[in-house]
């Protein structure tokens, strides 16, 4: 095993471990395994961000990029190739399956969208979305290998989406957006980060990734599957929805969500609600 290929190997491994994947789950262990984080990172050396700032890795070497670091693809817009342990986390509760055909907003570069087009495997398609122009480039020349991705220059929260198994979002929105729902086939999956007002220094507010399910036409499961913080999602936020997220993420209960309503008047097992949405406490109906 060469050393570039053993690193890929040791952090595939950790990370997988760390989310708690089930070793039986060998398709998103080789995802990693198999992804060269090198390639979407760009040429180095490389920025990392951390809480203080950004600190740049001595050497291009790559075997920096192999641990749970945020690797910066576009610093100046404060936009990074997201924490791996957050991602396998996500992606093990996403559950993707071969042949299916998943939605990925915002794609960065495309690393992510990468480990989307090795899950889902020859006979499945992946449609990353990304509205920076520069960055939309950079993926779709990252991704000229995986001949079932397919990388589109605009926003992923407006206009029409195709029917699909999978959607998974990597910028914060305020709701669960209607575009997004009824893209999803039965049995679909919407992945996303629900994310109040944003904290103090304009910093994105701390919210969760929320994790809903289509269990038929007009019922949704939903639960939050862990922490999250999020760049802004172009065309899914609304500022008054935000700040009653954040009252709603402050009481810290967000774990006890168990379903999504849409168009009915909220109860009192309503955690939070938005314009035509709110989520519930009690399982689906």
């Amino acid at each position: 095993m060469e050393r570039l290929e053993a690193h890929r190997f040791f952090f595939s491994n950790l990370i997988t471990a760390a989310a708690g994947v089930p070793k039986a789950n060998e398709r998103l262990v080789t995802a990693f395994a198999s992804t060269p984080r090198e390639r979407f990172a760009g040429p180095g050396p490389w920025k990392i961000f951390t809480a203080t700032g950004y600190i740049e890795t001595p050497t291009d070497d790559p075997a920096f990029l192999y641990q749970d670091i945020l690797v910066a693809i576009a610093p100046e817009r404060r936009i990074s190739i997201g924490q791996p342990l957050l991602h396998a986390i996500c992606l093990a509760a996403l559950n993707i399956k071969e042949g299916e055909s998943v939605v990925h907003v915002g794609a960065g570069t495309g690393y992510y969208t990468a480990l989307l087009a090795s899950l889902t495997g020859p006979t499945g398609s992946v449609v990353a979305y990304e509205i920076e122009k520069d960055l939309s480039e950079r993926a779709t020349r990252n991704l000229r290998d995986y001949r079932n991705a397919t990388v589109r220059h605009r926003s992923g929260a407006e206009g029409p989406l195709p029917e699909c198994d999978a959607i998974y979002v990597n910028a914060g929105a305020t709701a669960p957006l209607d575009i997004w729902l009824n893209a999803l086939r039965p049995n679909g999956r919407l992945l996303f980060p629900l994310t109040p007002a944003d904290g103090p220094g304009g910093m994105p507010g701390a919210g969760g990734m929320l994790l809903i399910t289509r269990a038929s036409d007009d019922r949704f499961d939903a639960r939050f599957v862990d922490t999250a913080t999020f760049i802004p999602c172009v065309g899914g936020r609304d500022d008054e929805t935000a700040l009653k997220l954040r009252v709603a993420f402050q009481r810290g209960d967000f774990r006890n969500v168990r379903s999504l309503r849409r168009n009915t008047r909220p109860d009192e097992t309503c955690w939070c609600s938005g314009n035509g949405w709110w989520l519930s406490t009690s399982v689906s109906m």
